[in-house]
């Protein structure tokens, strides 16, 4: 009895006739999970490309405004240094009339150690030191300068500034006019978080210029 061979498929034949191809088998999965990958990414990009200038506007803000405390403290500390020299200057040359620094000590000895402290701290002078006092009447001075900064940086000087105190018990609880030196500085602080700020077509108008009061009681 002859058998017709021609019939008869081999193993890999009906293997492949009963799943279909077997590349198909193999690229499928693949396709679907490189599909998936492609929308996330694409998802991703485009939450980052929102997220981004939130992120740069609050990063600047951080930076910014951190700096504009740290300069006013500093800001804070040279003006107290400024009143309590101005306040253990003599007061012989307060009536002198003249905006020359060798008749009027005592003022310019403020401007100097206003200056000296800008400098010791980082922070511009502005020119400070070679500007010389103005008088604006009852024993006091000021002085302007804007070299290399963006606004005017100014100190006032008052070495006749009179300020009431209540002395604590058991002292009598009558106030008390006391004459001090008061130092008033105003300093010019460029901001930087209005440009971070554009771009979200917002606008930050910050205080142009940081100013700081010391008074301490005049000991001559």
């Amino acid at each position: 009895m002859e058998i017709d061979t021609s019939k008869i498929r081999r193993p890999e034949e009906r293997l492949t006739s009963s799943h279909g191809s077997g590349d198909d088998d193999v690229r499928s999965p693949f396709s679907h999970w490189k599909k998936l990958w492609s929308d996330s990414a694409a998802n991703q990009i485009a939450e980052f490309a929102i997220s981004l200038p939130l992120l740069l506007v609050l990063a600047v803000g951080i930076f910014d405004f951190g700096a504009a405390f740290t300069v006013k403290e500093k800001l804070t500390n040279i003006a107290q240094t400024a009143a309590r020299v101005g306040a253990a200057q003599p007061s012989n040359d307060l009536t002198v009339t003249s905006r020359n620094c060798n008749q009027l000590v005592s003022v310019c000895a403020v401007r100097d150690v206003v200056d000296r402290a800008l400098l010791d701290n980082n922070l511009k002078d502005c020119g400070l030191s070679a500007r010389s006092p103005r008088s604006s009447g009852n024993l006091s001075w000021t002085i302007t300068a804007n070299s290399g900064c963006p606004t005017a940086l100014t100190l006032r000087i008052e070495r006749g500034h009179v300020y009431q105190a209540t002395l604590a018990t058991p002292f009598p609880a009558d106030q008390l006019q006391i004459v001090g030196t008061r130092v008033t500085l105003t300093y010019p602080y460029q901001w930087q978080f209005n440009k971070a700020l554009g771009l979200l077509g917002a606008n930050f108008s910050g205080p142009a210029q940081l100013t700081t009061v010391a008074v301490v009681q005049n000991l001559n």
